[in-house]
């Protein structure tokens, strides 16, 4: 079971990792994290396509490591 759980743990942190990687800048500089930010908090853009899927499968693979993690401490301890 401690290897099983290892194993799935080195393969959601790889998936997290390239999720991460593809996903595109939330910024464009100073500008960007001034105007942008308001912009992006009042919900006058949406994320849509591509980009909304990887911000949910990021949710969805950090918690899973985050729980996998969790079980394999216990296995150690």
């Amino acid at each position: 079971m401690e290897l099983a759980a290892k194993i799935v743990l080195i393969i959601v942190s790889i998936a997290l990792i390239l999720v991460v990687v593809l996903q595109s800048g939330r910024s464009a500089g100073l500008s960007g994290a001034i105007a942008g930010g308001a912009e992006h908090l009042m919900g006058k853009q949406k994320a849509r396509g591509i980009d909304a899927l990887l911000g949910k499968l990021t949710i969805v693979l950090s918690t899973l490591f985050f729980i996998i993690t969790l079980i394999v401490g216990y296995f150690l301890r």
